[in-house]
């Protein structure tokens, strides 16, 4: 606790030193924009006076609650060193579910927060994953899946919620997982994955045992929901398109209809509690579009306007009288607002942006696209900093999403926002392989790793060229998982094209990866290793030639590693082998890391320190 005031006592005072240079832009502190809320989720109670969110307000995640009526917000957890996660109310009293893992590991166990506070791990078996599915209509029970049988696996529960006694629903032998299952229990929907871009889908009676097949031909099938009545079920799929639409499934007559298609893909779709409205997620440009659709019309209804910002996700309550919009933009944190569908009042809920920062001091991220080497159109997201300018030429890193598969989007992100305030211009490449973009686009990267998909990233030097305000001299790469790969490929297959590199927990050996990927991921392993190759095979040469840490001794350029000791998704040997090998060149190295998280920073403390040492680095070596 003392580190912690302490923390915000020192937070408190950067927050009074922020400077304005001589272009009359303002800079803020790493400190000042991590005093910036981060909300997630939204649940109501079950008479709809509450909302149960996940907040780190308090410098790691925790339980929240607001009062819709007075808007006060009030701590329902207080962890300091374990983030806790909600997930809903139960039914019927104002008992709460939240999950929580141990320090990044992701092996999640479901919680219980009884009335009086306290609370109770439901799953508390050692080394086993739980992950919520869903609460049964109309029963005093919850779903939820576990490797508790086979650490390979994920099995479904039924957990009735005045004993805590889990049932077993269906025993996943196979790699078939159980996606989907009917409000009555008579059916399941289940998947195999095939390749990252295809799988198959099966709807299986449970009565009768007797399974159909519902894939047709190489695409990707997402399983979304039942109606109530279990006689039809909804799911998305590429299949014969470019981009993924809504599909209507009708159990006894085995007939389909497409019932929503747009030029994005369609995220995700669902069912308000009794039918009245479906919302429609749509993945429009790198941002998210919300349809909100009227069942009795078939047409959409006017959502509010809230002008540069989106609408980023929302909640239709039980009742389908009240509706929580979460909305945000990349130079705005998501806030929570509350819509009223009877009268159309809109009340804003959270205020997450710090007030010490001026909103009209961010940038907001523009969507360009530039073309490679081979001619293909690259979308990307563009932030220059408000003091760039064509006597004030600044440096630019070439920003390289996770995955692969991933999508870099125009979301807040703080350290971004904090980069462009100190200076720094930032191109988040969406390279080909990249979601979003439909699935020929996603494709491309196929067992073309580090070649292909690098070269698009390359190529963004040629169009940051065309611009005024940026020095070619100073441009860097940076990312985190797959983009820290890319960064580390850059370096070594490339040695000369960035000045620096940033790698933030990214594969440095394909080969060790892909045999130690964690035990639940088995169902997946086949699908993996046919994008990117199977290291038990000849793919073992490729993967070979294309893991930077047999190459490291190309490097030449300043290297920054950040890393998470309880990774089990990029082991920490990846970075502590890259950085020894790189030192070895007597290069400049840099390493940060953190005992205490996982495959992604979620603790304000680290935040701040391996952040801010990552503008300490490019001031030293990029800017200088």
């Amino acid at each position: 606790m003392k580190r912690y005031f302490y923390l915000l006592f020192v937070i408190a005072l950067l927050a009074s030193c922020q400077t304005t240079t001589h272009d009359n832009h303002e800079k803020y502190s790493i400190e000042q924009f991590y005093k910036n809320i981060n909300i997630y989720g939204g649940a109501f109670s079950a008479d709809e006076t509450k909302l149960l969110i996940t907040s780190n307000q308090t410098g790691i995640y925790n339980l929240w609650e607001i009062d819709l009526k007075s808007g006060e917000r009030k701590a329902l957890t207080e962890s300091e060193d374990q983030s806790r996660y909600a997930i809903t109310y139960f039914p019927n009293d104002n008992r709460i579910l939240f999950s929580s893992d141990g320090d990044g590991d992701e092996i999640s166990h479901i919680w219980v927060r009884d009335l009086d506070g306290s609370i109770k791990d439901i799953t508390p078996w050692e080394g086993v994953k739980s992950s919520f599915y869903g609460w049964r209509r109309y029963s005093h029970s919850f779903y939820f899946e576990c490797n508790k049988r086979d650490k390979r696996f994920m099995d479904l529960y039924e957990m009735d919620i005045d004993n805590f006694m889990p049932k077993l629903i269906y025993q996943n032998e196979k790699g078939l997982d159980i996606s989907l299952l009917s409000p009555n229990q008579q059916f399941a929907v289940l998947t195999k994955s095939l390749t990252t871009s295809s799988n198959k889908m099966f709807i299986k009676d449970l009565q009768s045992g007797k399974s159909t097949e519902i894939s047709v031909t190489k695409a990707n099938y997402k399983p979304q929901f039942f109606d109530i009545k279990s006689q039809n079920f909804y799911y998305l799929t590429n299949e014969g398109s470019e981009f993924t639409y809504l599909v209507e499934y009708n159990i006894e007559k085995d007939e389909k209809k497409v019932v929503w298609k747009e030029d994005w893909d369609i995220w995700y779709a669902y069912n308000s509690y009794n039918e009245k409205y479906r919302v429609i997620g749509v993945n429009e440009d790198a941002r998210t579009a919300i349809r909100v659709i009227d069942n009795s019309t078939g047409k959409p209804i006017e959502l509010p306007d809230f002008g540069d910002q989106s609408i980023k996700g929302i909640k239709i309550s039980k009742s389908e009288q009240l509706m929580r919009l979460s909305v945000g933009s990349s130079k705005s944190p998501s806030n929570t607002y509350l819509y009223n569908f009877k009268n159309k009042k809109l009340k804003q809920l959270t205020t997450t942006l710090n007030e010490e920062i001026n909103p009209d001091h961010l940038v907001e991220g523009k969507v360009i696209r530039y073309k490679s080497f081979d001619g293909l159109e690259i979308p990307a997201i563009l932030y220059r900093p408000k003091q760039a300018n064509a006597k004030n030429k600044v440096p630019v890193m070439v920003w390289v999403h996770g995955g692969p598969g991933g999508q870099s989007r125009a979301s807040y992100f703080a350290l971004i926002q904090y980069m462009v305030n100190q200076g720094y211009g930032i191109i988040a490449v969406n390279n080909r392989g990249s979601s979003g973009y439909g699935k020929t686009f996603y494709q491309l990267d196929d067992q073309k790793h580090g070649e292909d998909d690098l070269q698009d990233c390359i190529k963004a030097k040629d169009y940051l060229a065309t611009l005024n305000w940026v020095d070619t001299d100073k441009i860097g790469i940076i990312g985190g998982s797959y983009g820290g790969y890319m960064v580390m490929a850059a370096l070594t297959f490339t040695s000369d094209t960035f000045a620096v590199g940033v790698n933030i927990f990214g594969v440095t050996n394909w080969l060790r990866t892909l045999k130690s990927i964690p035990p639940y991921w088995e169902s997946f392993r086949s699908a993996l290793y046919a994008e990117m190759g199977d290291p038990t095979t000849a793919d073992s040469v490729r993967l070979h030639r294309i893991s930077p840490l047999f190459h490291a001794h190309n490097v030449t350029k300043p290297l920054m590693v950040l890393q998470g000791a309880n990774d089990p998704r990029v082991l920490q040997v990846e970075s502590d082998e890259i950085v020894k090998a790189v030192k070895a060149n007597n290069v400049p190295v840099e390493y940060v890391l953190f005992p205490d998280e996982g495959h992604g920073f979620v603790k304000k403390e680290n935040e701040i320190s391996g952040y801010s040492k990552i503008v300490q680095f490019l001031d030293k070596h990029l800017k200088k």
